[in-house]
Formats: structure tokens, C-alpha cells, sequence
């Protein structure tokens, strides 16, 4: 007892504003059956072949590149509050449309409009939660956001993969709805931020500055090798939704949508049981050494897929790089609001979520085009190597970065 209620004192005390944003998560991933089950929709639905399935994923993830930018730029002068309600209003009705669309090319394009607009509000949101947080408690802030997320994403896609066979019309009129009533949350309980964050902003690196985004990076390299090596990752976690659902239809026909949804519920379970645990046993571990660890979560857990086909398989790999997602998702974004100027937050996010969307893009056209010429087994192999790699290169980061640090204490003491 006395451990759970050291877990649960994990999110104690944080701002009312976060654990509004966690509910309003919560509520929209209930409804979150379209995207999990993307693959899945273009192929058995529309009709489509794996190869040109993982070209239109790839559209969708490079047309949310320019709505990113603009999203982070108007972050930054209009503020927080208006990149969140107005982009959610317009996807919820787009999505609402595609229930009363026939599945085909016009449903992909309704999907990947609402997708789009949908990236323009991951910056200000992000910057949402960092304007209300410190480095004291912004671990546990974005911790309890995902915690959130999870807790109803434990419950869609498995909705949604029931759904998913005889009632598409219900399957889009619910996600339009849950993304509605969260946008509506956030709308009557939350105030805007960013003003206010910038008159408190008292630490060095988030006191606003003058200049570009690419002046900020240029001052701030680290933050542009972060972001290129967590590509990699991008790359790899984007086989979760591409290709582990296509590996499930041809080792289990006619079960794979029911399939994914289960394991993409068991991904929600793994979250809401471990992120709390994770975030209390490592907070006093860097975020860039947990992004290490991280790796070594995938690579074993995406990996274990090129060796083993059998459904415990799954469910262990499902388990093992759910680990590796919470170690990223605590580190990711409070690495990145303790080395960003609040006046340049929206900007820096939206930078961050176009290199990272390059690798989540990216995996589905490299991946789709590979199993022309290798095998699924050995496909995975690949995959779990190249987070193998992003992992070494950021543990190089973390020690020229702590080296760095040691020097600047060394000359500030002299």
C-alpha cells in the first residue's frame, strides 16, 4: 500500500490545467479507432496493396509537415489555446463526414486532411503544457498527460477492431464525437498560457529571445542532433501501426484487425500500469539516458518478431517496446522544454515533430517497399537494428553533453 501511494504521489500537487488535459486525452482516445487502424482500413476495406498502403500512410504523415510548421509559428503569436480548439473542431467534422462516405479514395482524403489539421495543434499543446510546468514537476506533467492518453487508448482500438467489420458508419461518428467533447474540455477549463509564461520565465534557457527558430537551433545545436536521432526511433515505432498489422493478417487471416486492436489495447494496459511506476523508479535519471534505455527496449522488443512467429510472440514484443514508448515520452518533450526559450516553444516543437515525422513517415514507404524483396522475419531483424543504433548514438550525445556540463561547472567554480 504504502508503494502505491508512493506511485500515486507521483502526480500530486501538478497544475488543475494538466489534469484537465489528462481527461480530455482520455476521452479522446476512447474514441481513437481510425488511426490505429489505418493499415488495415486501406488495405480490407478500400482495397489497396500493402506497398501503396504504405505510400498513402507516408502522404498523410508529409502533408502534416507544413500544417506542423504553421502550427508552431502561429503557437508562438496567437498562442496556445486557439492551435488546439479550432484544428480539433475542423477533424472532428471531417471524420464525422467520413461516415457517410463509401469506402474509397475520398475517405483516404477526408483522413488525411483530418490528420493534417490535426498536427497543427501537437506544438501548441506541448508548449501548452510546458508554459504551466517547471523543470520541478514537467517529468510528471507530461507523464500524467500520456497516462491519460493511454488509459483510453486501452480501450479504443479494442472498440474500434470490433467495430472495424460491419459497422464503419458508427466507428467514424464516435471518433468525431470523443474528439469533440475533448476539444470542448479544453475550451471552458483552460486558459491561455502564453503570455503569462512569458513574463514568469526566470531559468536562462527559457527566458525569451529574439530571432528565428533556426537562430535558437543554431545557439542550441543539441537540440538538432536530439531531434535527428530520435528519426531513427520514429522509424522503427512506425512498424507498431504499418507493419505488425499486416505480419498479424498473414500469420492469423481474417483475424488481424481483432488481433491489433487487442494488442493495441494491451499497449494501453502496459502504459497505464508502468508509466507510473517508470516515471517514480527513474527521476532522477537524465532524460537523455532515458531515451538510451529506451532503445534497448526496442531493439529487443521489435526485434524479437524477426525471430519468433507465434501470438505470445507478439504479446511479449508488445509489452517490451511499450516500455521503451513511456521511457521516450516522459524524456522527449521535458528535454526539449528545459532547452527551449518560451518565446520559441510552438516553432521548436513544430521543427522536433517534422524531423521525427520524417522517421514515422519514412517507415512505411522503406518497409512497404522491402517486403517485395525480403521477408517479414527478416524485415523486423532490420528494424531492431536501426534502433540499435539510434540508441548508441545517443548515448555518445549523453556523454559529450554531461562532459560539456562538467566543464561549465568546472569554469563557473574558477
Amino acid at each position: 500500500m504504502n508503494y502505491i501511494k508512493k506511485l500515486l504521489n507521483t502526480y500530486e500537487g501538478l497544475p488543475k490545467e494538466i489534469y484537465i488535459i489528462a481527461i480530455a486525452r482520455f476521452v479522446n482516445a476512447v474514441g481513437l479507432f481510425i488511426f490505429p487502424l489505418l493499415t488495415l482500413l486501406l488495405t480490407k476495406k478500400i482495397g489497396i496493396s500493402e506497398a501503396e498502403t504504405g505510400f498513402w500512410i507516408a502522404i498523410s504523415g508529409f502533408s502534416s509537415i507544413p500544417m506542423s510548421i504553421i502550427g508552431g509559428k502561429l503557437t508562438d503569436i496567437i498562442g496556445r489555446k486557439k492551435l488546439i480548439v479550432y484544428p480539433s473542431i475542423i477533424a472532428s467534422f471531417l471524420f464525422g463526414a467520413c461516415a457517410f462516405t463509401e469506402p474509397s479514395m475520398l475517405m483516404v482524403y477526408l483522413i488525411i486532411a483530418a490528420g493534417s489539421i490535426l498536427h497543427s495543434s501537437r506544438p501548441a499543446m506541448n508548449s501548452l503544457i510546458a508554459d504551466i510546468t517547471t523543470p520541478d514537476n514537467r517529468n510528471a506533467s507530461f507523464s500524467l498527460s500520456y497516462l491519460g492518453n493511454n488509459l483510453g487508448f486501452a480501450f479504443g482500438p479494442f472498440i474500434g477492431g470490433l467495430l472495424f467489420k460491419n459497422h464503419l458508419k458508427l466507428f467514424f461518428l464516435l471518433d468525431a464525437g470523443t474528439t469533440l467533447l475533448s476539444t470542448l474540455l479544453i475550451t471552458y477549463f483552460i486558459k491561455e498560457t502564453f503570455f503569462v509564461a512569458e513574463e514568469k520565465a526566470n531559468r536562462n534557457l527559457e527566458k525569451p529571445v529574439t530571432g528565428s527558430a533556426f537562430s535558437v537551433i543554431l545557439k542550441r545545436p543539441i537540440i538538432l542532433m536530439f531531434s535527428f536521432l530520435l528519426l531513427g526511433y520514429q522509424f522503427v515505432y512506425a512498424q507498431w501501426s504499418f507493419l505488425m498489422p499486416i505480419h498479424l493478417e498473414r500469420l492469423f487471416v481474417d483475424e488481424g484487425a481483432k488481433l491489433f486492436g487487442s494488442f493495441a489495447s494491451l499497449n494501453g494496459i502496459v502504459v497505464i500500469i508502468f508509466t507510473p511506476i517508470i516515471t517514480n523508479a527513474f527521476s532522477k535519471i537524465s532524460n537523455l539516458r532515458k531515451t538510451v534505455i529506451a532503445g534497448g527496449f526496442y531493439t529487443l522488443g521489435f526485434g524479437l518478431l524477426g525471430f519468433i512467429e507465434i501470438k505470445l510472440a507478439f504479446f511479449i514484443s508488445v509489452v517490451i517496446f511499450t516500455l521503451g514508448e513511456i521511457m521516450l515520452v516522459i524524456s522527449i518533450m521535458p528535454f526539449l522544454s528545459n532547452h527551449t526559450p518560451v518565446s520559441h516553444r510552438g516553432r521548436i516543437n513544430s521543427i522536433l515533430n517534422v524531423i521525427m515525422g520524417i522517421g514515422y513517415m519514412g517507415g512505411p514507404i522503406v518497409v512497404g517497399n522491402l517486403l517485395n524483396y525480403i521477408s517479414i522475419a527478416t524485415t523486423w531483424k532490420l528494424v531492431g537494428l536501426t534502433a540499435l543504433i539510434s540508441a548508441v548514438f545517443l548515448y555518445i550525445l549523453e556523454f559529450f553533453d554531461t562532459r560539456n556540463h562538467l566543464r561549465k561547472k568546472t569554469r563557473d567554480y574558477f
